[in-house]
């Protein structure tokens, strides 16, 4: 290989590095404009533009117009965000690496280490969610909506919705639109597991899963109790005030 060759392959990988940290501050920022990311990235407008061009001939990115938002002279704003294409790029190569990683994990420490990893991933996360919910509602269904909300938050894409209102079933169904480690629970329920523990815990109640992500459902449904006909003891808060947040 000739020095010409060398220096070519690895200015192409310095661009392809390049192109995958323009894609992830899009991710994180959008919708965000050419000059936003070149500010963040700290390089030129130029630069970027040419990255971001690329990525949108490749269906990783697309350009939304934002009402309100000028670029100047009047006209609209070109603000990038990222496709579901590009969702599904980022998602699998941090996917395959943890699954990867689990599973040494696995093979060294035995199935026992990856369910204490789940648990404490899962502790982590239980964290990152009660400091973003103000205080612990009264009620079961109020707990519900706020615990939907913080994990809107971290990207689960969560609602809370009741079901069989006034019945003796009466519950809400709390659904997840997207799970940032689907892959890794297919592979490993222990993730799952440990997930639906933490909100029953938090929620004070029996929860039971109805579908999942990492079934290739098309959403993660827990069913949530708030009947006091229809739930455990373990909830003498709801029990002695009543009715929701």
């Amino acid at each position: 290989m000739s020095v010409r060759q060398a220096v070519g392959q690895t200015a192409g990988r310095e661009e392809v590095r390049t192109r995958q940290k323009v894609l992830a501050a899009v991710l994180d920022l959008g919708p965000v404009s050419a000059s936003g990311v070149a500010k963040e990235m700290k390089l030129t407008a130029a630069a970027i533009r040419r990255h971001l061009d690329a990525l949108e001939e490749e269906g990783l990115i697309e350009v939304r117009t934002l009402a309100g938002v000028r670029a100047g002279r009047g006209r609209p704003a070109r603000q990038y965000v990222v496709t579901p294409e590009g969702h599904s790029a980022i998602s699998h190569t941090y996917d395959d690496l943890a699954v990867e990683a689990i599973g040494f994990v696995e093979r060294r420490a035995g199935r026992d280490a990856v369910a204490d990893f789940a648990s404490e991933y899962v502790s982590d996360l239980r964290a990152r969610l009660q400091a973003r919910i103000d205080r612990r509602a009264p009620t079961v269904a109020g707990r519900a909506r706020d615990l939907a909300g913080a994990l809107s938050s971290e990207g689960f894409a969560a609602s809370a919705s009741p079901v069989a209102v006034g019945t003796p079933l009466e519950a809400i169904q709390l659904c997840q639109g997207h799970c940032p480690i689907q892959r890794v629970a297919r592979e490993y329920p222990e993730f799952c597991e440990a997930e639906l523990d933490m909100f029953a815990d938090y929620l004070g109640v029996d929860v039971r899963r109805l579908s999942t992500l990492a079934n290739d459902d098309h959403v993660c449904t827990t069913h949530i109790p708030t009947s006091v006909l229809n739930r455990p003891l373990i909830d003498q808060t709801d029990r002695n005030q009543g009715g929701s947040r």
